[in-house]
């Protein structure tokens, strides 16, 4: 490994942060136990997710599933179903599928480096590194949003932190910095730190223990670190989605597996083109979709808005009527007549969610 700081700055630096952390870090759940499995959930569930949305997912997820064992022979949909609402569902799916290598290829084992664990399903540098020094105790590097951040300002690193130069100095800064003793709590500190002193906006940098090691502080101004990328405006969808009941029940489709919401249960429906009326959408949606025709009635649930990540919708949706053929399954992997009782075990996007709420109410 390349050394690119002053030992005596080095040294400075892991002190002060271990000792910060260790007297004001969070007391959260996944920092009382250094089982890899559990951390390895935790990690996976915290990537671009907030730490208190996560926290009640993470106690549920582990008390269904303890063990890898458990993860990995359980049914997707259940898996999808106590993820509902964390959002990145392809996370659960590599959670489960990583889950099942480690079963079948290695007799239960979890890795024991980073560099093994990189080696699994959704697992990443990043991942692999938080799970090994946290746990296994590997002076193992680590590079998150706050992370990034702590880095760019204490080193007043130059450039978009996205960028590929940028990302190349940050890892070997962040690989010069772990020590070899407690490199976990070390990384941890750096999480820490990011997430409640060195913010985006606003850094509370009178109580940073590392204030007098930084230079965006010397600066005067450390907001202008890290360097940001010109912001792209989060276009906005207009969706319609049909509600077809028969004898009760109610049709849905699953989602493709690979793509946006892969997995879970949906409405049929889409996105209405430019000069569409939403009745002419949904016809052409389920004659496309589902290979039958309709008749929509009254809006059941209009107007309904909720925002993804990427994107944001409102979403309306309709009662319909079948009028012609028998829906298969051509856009979706598959479709099912579930009753509201059934509903409840499905893992549905909660746009369809908040419709169903509207439209389904006893």
């Amino acid at each position: 490994m390349k050394v690119l700081l002053d030992s005596s700055l080095r040294r400075g630096l892991q002190r002060a942060l271990l000792n910060w952390y260790r007297s004001q870090a969070r007391d959260l759940p996944w920092r009382r136990t250094h089982d890899p499995y559990a951390i390895w959930v935790s990690e996976i569930m915290l990537q671009q997710t907030q730490v208190e949305t996560v926290i009640p997912y993470y106690r549920r997820f582990l008390l269904a599933f303890p063990t890898v064992g458990a993860l990995a022979g359980a049914p997707e949909e259940k898996v999808l179903k106590l993820w509902e609402g964390l959002g990145y569902y392809r996370r659960a799916r590599h959670l489960q599928a990583a889950a099942r290598l480690v079963v079948k290829a290695h007799t239960g084992q979890l890795p024991a480096d980073a560099q093994a664990w990189q080696a699994l399903p959704g697992v990443g540098a990043y991942t692999a590194g938080a799970i090994a020094s946290i746990a296994l105790g590997e002076p193992a590097p680590i590079l998150d949003g706050n992370v990034k951040r702590v880095l760019s300002r204490i080193f007043v690193v130059s450039g978009p932190a996205a960028g590929s130069v940028v990302l190349k100095k940050l890892w070997a800064l962040a690989a010069d910095l772990v020590p070899a003793k407690a490199p976990g709590d070390f990384n941890q500190a750096l999480m820490e730190l990011g997430a409640l002193i060195c913010r985006v906006d606003g850094p509370r940098c009178p109580a940073c223990p590392v204030r007098k090691k930084c230079r965006a502080y010397a600066s005067g101004d450390p907001e202008n670190w890290p360097q940001r990328m010109p912001g792209k405006r989060r276009p906005h969808k207009t969706m319609v989605a049909g509600l077809v009941q028969v004898g009760g029940k109610l049709l849905l489709g699953q989602r493709p597996e690979n793509g946006l919401l892969g997995g879970l249960w949906e409405l049929p429906g889409g996105e209405v083109k430019s000069g569409e009326t939403y009745p002419a959408a949904l016809r052409r949606i389920f004659r496309s979709e589902l290979g039958v025709d309709i008749e929509p009635g009254k809006a059941a649930a209009p107007g309904v808005q909720h925002a993804y990540t990427h994107f944001s919708l409102t979403l309306h949706a309709y009662r319909v009527r079948l009028s012609g053929g028998t829906p298969r399954a051509r856009f979706h992997q598959a479709l099912r007549w579930v009753t509201p009782g059934q509903m409840v075990r499905l893992a549905v996007p909660l746009a369809d969610r908040k419709v169903l709420r509207i439209c389904l109410k006893p």
